[in-house]
């Protein structure tokens, strides 16, 4: 019998091959020839790559054997995630292998920035001896702040600690007790701008962190402070960021991440009080051979049809047939859940399943759930694997609940949870008629039946006449449109709970404008990530 095929096509380290072993034909390609790689995929059982190699619908079409596609690495950026899901391709990443790496140039970014390094190198291998020019400061009794305390960020404050500064940080999705665990004093996000000396940013990139520190955010901090990002490209608006230090609004930023890469136009690389890296977050020897080790871990157990932890948008083979569909509807769900639970961190989490499901083995479910709860929250990629590790690193309880009873329909996924403000937010899901169209059910409490999109609004308010017209005005002036829409209610003149779905996303200026306009005590905008 032959041997599944692996095919390499990129450079990967000797510890990756040997993690593959001798079970299978592997195979070299130049991923970056594009010729040559849509020949050689097309025997193909799995491909590892890096960054470089594009596998993108034609390369999938290309590829009849295909089973998974391995990315050495954390970002899936060069991998078509949805049209290998469509395909019945498993992608598998490696997404813990370089958070040491990039917590360690965060810290190098911050000492550079405080001490000059870089330009006080420059100066003196061009031939100039200008001490006085390159006065620094000491980190000590400072303060940093972080925004965004997932393991990243917490690996850089137990690394900061030792200097002797004060750590505080932003992250709506941390309870108060996992801070001061971490030795860390939680804070609003204005707070941490204008308290902070040093402020590193480690959120993942969504609509909603997108330019998240714009003007009005810079504008807050102090003239002395500086301000590093290692996590995403467009985390910090650039015009923005621009203005702030040719007016020394601040006094300097450490780049390692841009909107376009290579940033080669960019203005902010000719400023004097910018240290810039080109994307070197997991550029270490050690972080290179994880990642590899790792991808090609999972390619064993994918092609053995294993469960895959690291798989990123299948489980795995082990999974029950029937099973399987309500995986990509509970990571959904774990996403509308994690919007709506936003007001507060939360402490506790119960994924429930109801109805004929609990025949068959649905531990995935509460994996999945976990994963879509977390994939909007967080800077790293979330897998099977981290999705438990990240609610344990966030002080979070979780529980899977199982019923054989369910009165309305066959089977009902719930994500349910307490925030540490004391409210409780749910939200349920279903799989309906022969297409299997995903739907929610239920938010908080009241009944509703929507098909489930890229993007919705979920608004609560006391029902009253005229409100829809209200807000359909002020959507349609916004030139949003509504696509559908669903009211649910317990009574009336009570609260009533709208369930829009729009065509695109919504600006947070428009939905405060919507919120005010009909006193809205919920103004929650989903985005579903596929």
């Amino acid at each position: 019998m032959s041997k599944p095929v692996v095919l390499i096509a990129e450079e990967l380290s000797p510890a990756t091959i040997d993690a593959l072993g001798p079970d299978f034909d592997v195979r070299s390609v130049d991923g970056t020839d594009r010729t040559a790689l849509l020949s050689a995929i097309a025997e193909a059982n799995a491909i590892l790559v890096r960054s470089a190699t594009k596998v993108d619908a034609e390369a999938l079409a290309a590829a009849p054997r295909l089973q998974v596609v391995a990315r050495a690495g954390v970002g899936l950026d060069n991998v078509d995630v949805k049209a290998a899901t469509a395909a019945g391709v498993m992608v598998v990443n490696a997404p813990t292998s370089n958070i040491i790496s990039a917590a360690e140039l965060t810290v190098g970014h911050i000492l550079s920035l405080a001490r000059h390094i870089p330009a006080a190198h420059s100066s003196l291998a061009g031939g100039a001896w200008k001490r006085s020019s390159y006065t620094g400061v000491e980190l000590y009794e400072k303060t940093v702040g972080i925004i965004g305390l997932g393991r990243i960020g917490a690996l850089i404050t137990a690394r900061l600690q030792a200097f002797g500064v004060t750590v505080i940080a932003y992250d709506p999705y941390v309870t108060s007790a996992r801070a001061q665990q971490l030795g860390v004093q939680p804070v609003s996000l204005d707070e941490l701008l204008e308290q902070s000396d040093f402020i590193t940013i480690h959120m993942p990139k969504t609509p909603e962190t997108t330019g998240m520190i714009g003007a009005e955010q810079l504008a807050r901090m102090k003239s002395t402070a500086f301000i590093v990002n290692v996590a995403r490209g467009g985390l910090i608006d650039e015009t923005a960021l621009e203005d702030a230090l040719r007016n020394r609004t601040i006094a300097g930023a450490g780049l390692d991440v841009f909107v376009t890469e290579p940033p080669l136009e960019s203005p902010l690389l000719a400023l004097p009080n910018v240290i810039v890296t080109p994307h070197l977050g997991a550029s270490t020897d050690e972080a290179q051979e994880k990642a590899g080790v790792s991808v090609a871990r999972s390619v064993r157990l994918a092609l053995a049809g294993e469960l895959v932890p690291d798989a990123v948008n299948v489980a795995g083979g082990v999974i029950d047939p029937y099973v399987r569909p309500g995986i990509p509807l509970m990571e959904k769900l774990g996403q509308i859940f994690a919007a709506l639970a936003s007001v507060s961190p939360l402490t506790s989490v119960d994924v429930e399943v109801r109805g004929e499901l609990v025949d068959y083995d649905v531990s995935a479910l509460k994996l999945a759930a976990l994963k879509g709860l977390f994939t909007n929250i967080v800077s790293e990629t979330v897998s099977y694997v981290n999705a438990p590790l990240l609610a344990e690193q966030r002080g979070i309880d979780v529980r899977l609940i199982t019923d054989s009873v369910s009165e309305e329909y066959r089977n009902v996924l719930t994500v349910r949870g307490a925030l540490a403000d004391g409210s409780q937010v749910s939200v349920s899901g279903t799989l309906t008629g022969t297409k299997q169209i995903e739907k929610v059910v239920e938010i908080n409490g009241y009944d509703v039946e929507v098909p489930i999109a890229s993007h919705h609004i979920v608004m609560l308010y006391t029902d009253r006449p005229g409100i829809v017209a209200v807000y359909g005005r002020e959507f349609g002036d916004a030139g949003i449109n509504i696509a559908g829409m669903q009211i649910a209610r317990h009574e009336a003149g009570g609260e009533a709970l709208s369930v829009l779905t729009v065509d695109s996303p919504v600006p947070t200026e428009i939905l405060e404008s919507v919120r005010a306009a009909i006193e809205a005590d919920v103004m929650t905008e989903i985005d579903i990530t596929e």
